[in-house]
């Protein structure tokens, strides 16, 4: 720095002007910083955006906090603020200022000021001793330059004793910043030394809950249980625009056994909760999910090589109650958490989804959905593959009206094959005591056409839902489905129905909390009932839940869930399902 000293007598005085810089109030407090400030004044402050040549270097912030600091603010030539060449081009900086001779002076002779985006310089906001240290050692940067040109008119003697000045009250916290940037630059080189991967980053998810059920022979023959799902997912992107996931699963969740009014065994995936989806019953692993997603265009593809869900593409306008693929932080249940209709079919398989307007908040744009996705597609034998077996196939129009309401049409298209249910998310038949339980959603009335007529059938749905914000604190969402199965034979038609609606309050009571209520009829069928049955009541389920948020990473979420005739029969009695669920999320 000495020879900068005296090489500085080739200089003009750039240096009285980077002293006059400094308003009289960063010289008066010059160590203000934002923990300083009042809390409205405190929330501006950390919300705008800082002048290039400033360094917000607070003593106490963390290293990282220090080098993004540094690299944003005392770095000349920094892209992401252009340098400004005439002081009249900051709107806030008017001749009669104290410091206008020195500001201009340091913009159109020196180039060292860069101001904020919307052209102003905001001089009269105060600095902490850090910021004035970073931005001088960005003008001793442009003073090297000039001195190595010899361009420049001599300084005075006086800007020569300022710039000793200077540089002696702040050579302790320069020697500082540069120590720390040193430390971090060492740290970095560690990480990248031992980092798992330069594309690829684990996410996870562990669920533990304590369930039972309660309500005449169906709570005498259950107990409380303590059931876990455990999700590791690899998520890689090459482009920085694509997702590659592959991930793990494993669980041990087996489903209650419900009775009716007979103490007879009762088929029905009423109450069947996210956690138990997918959960192979005994913590055995499995890969659950082989997907990648890219954009091509304006559109974004979605490939499944396994575990492919329509929920994984397309809108299903259910904002709170649904988390993305059964997760642990939405809804209690698979009926709260989406329609029924993009629980027919999965597996493998390829969707397109292609935006025509821009969406806000948290709906997505408006578009136009295509899917296709099939659950035999490994299997080359008769009646399989990837065309020839189960499939299903989907098309939907998404409209979102502003960011505050999201309306969907749905359409799909599936075979099932005989003793496949209509509702199993691409997963096959399910049990319970021996009888098909009706895939993951829905009786098994209006779950299974094939068990009954020994052959494989048709299926055509249709859906509308939709969801409405009128605040950020309150959600309305709901849906409609009908469903038409066809099958070979005489009288082997039959037609199901299902419907839901639900009010979410999110932010209640602490932000990122969520109070759910939802409720609706889980799929039915019309006229059909299981041998022994009488009547066939609508199976009315309704859910109440409260995640209550305990950090970023952990929620407990506490629900009820009620169900009335979940065999869709009049024998069957009602019952209650009490969760207490916690949900890890890293």
């Amino acid at each position: 720095m000495s020879n900068i000293l005296w090489k500085s007598l080739v200089v003009s005085p750039a240096v009285l002007g980077a002293t006059l810089l400094v308003s009289a109030t960063a010289m008066a407090a010059p160590n203000v910083t934002v923990e300083g400030l009042s809390s409205e004044q405190q929330a501006t402050a950390e919300l705008a955006p800082k002048p290039e040549l400033l360094a917000q270097a607070n003593p106490t912030s963390n290293d990282a906090k220090v080098l993004d600091q540094v690299n944003r603010y005392s770095k000349e030539g920094n892209t992401s603020q252009a340098q400004v060449t005439s002081v009249s081009q900051f709107s806030d900086v008017q001749p009669t200022d104290w410091a206008f001779q020195a500001l201009q002076s340091l913009v159109e002779r020196y180039g060292c000021i860069a101001g904020y985006p919307n052209g102003t310089y905001r001089g009269n906001r105060a600095l902490t001793r850090y910021e004035f240290a970073a931005g001088l050692n960005a003008c001793l940067d442009r003073v090297n330059e000039l001195i190595a040109t010899a361009t420049a008119d001599l300084v005075t003697k006086q800007d020569l004793a300022t710039l000793q000045r200077l540089q002696e009250e702040f050579s302790a916290e320069l020697a500082t910043l540069r120590g720390r940037v040193d430390s971090l630059e060492a740290r970095t080189a560690e990480l990248e030394a031992n980092q798992f991967s330069t594309t690829t980053k684990l996410v996870g998810e562990a669920i533990f809950a304590v369930s039972d059920a309660f309500g005449g022979n169906t709570g005498d023959v259950n107990n409380t249980v303590f059931q876990n799902r455990v999700r590791l997912g690899l998520e890689s992107s090459f482009t920085g625009r694509d997702v590659l996931t592959t991930r793990l699963s494993a669980g041990n969740a087996t489903a209650f056994d419900f009775r009716d009014q007979n103490n007879l065994p009762v088929s029905t995936a009423e109450g069947t909760q996210t956690y138990q989806v997918g959960s192979t019953g005994n913590n055995s692993v499995r890969i659950d999910r082989l997907t990648y997603e890219a954009p091509i265009g304006p559109g974004q593809v979605y490939l499944a090589a396994s575990g492919g869900r329509h929920s994984h593409y397309a809108a299903v306008n259910n904002p709170y109650f649904f988390d993305r693929t059964d997760g642990g932080n939405g809804a209690l249940t698979t009926f709260a958490s989406e329609s029924p209709i993009y629980r027919i079919g999965g597996g493998s398989g390829i969707a397109l989804n292609i935006p025509f307007s821009s969406g806000g908040s948290i709906f997505k744009p408006s578009s136009i959905t295509l899917g296709y996705l099939a659950s035999d597609a490994n299997a080359p034998g008769i009646d399989t593959g990837l065309f020839n077996g189960n499939y299903a196939a989907l098309g939907q129009l998404n409209f979102a009206v502003g960011d505050r309401l999201a309306l969907a049409a749905t359409y799909v298209h599936g075979y099932h094959s005989p003793g496949s249910s209509l509702f199993d998310a691409g997963a096959g038949i399910t049990n319970n005591n021996g009888l098909p339980a009706g895939g993951v959603v829905g009786t098994r009335q209006a779950n299974f056409l094939g068990d009954i007529t020994g052959n494989g059938y048709n299926s055509n749905s249709y859906g509308i839902s939709a969801a409405f914000r009128p605040s950020n604190n309150l959600s309305i969402s709901g849906f409609v489905t009908y469903h038409d199965l066809t099958s070979p034979g005489a009288a082997n038609d039959f037609e199901a129905w299902s419907y839901g609606a639900g009010i979410a309050l999110p932010d209640f009571g602490k932000r990122g909390n969520v109070l759910g209520i939802f409720g609706g009829a889980q799929p039915y069928a019309l006229g059909r009932t299981v041998p022994g049955a009488t009547g066939g009541n609508t199976p009315i389920q309704v859910e109440g839940f409260y995640k209550y948020r305990v950090s970023d990473n952990i929620s407990v979420t506490p629900g009820v869930i009620w169900l009335r005739s979940p065999g869709q029969n009049d024998a069957d009695e009602n019952a209650f399902i009490g969760t207490l669920r916690t949900t890890f999320t890293f």
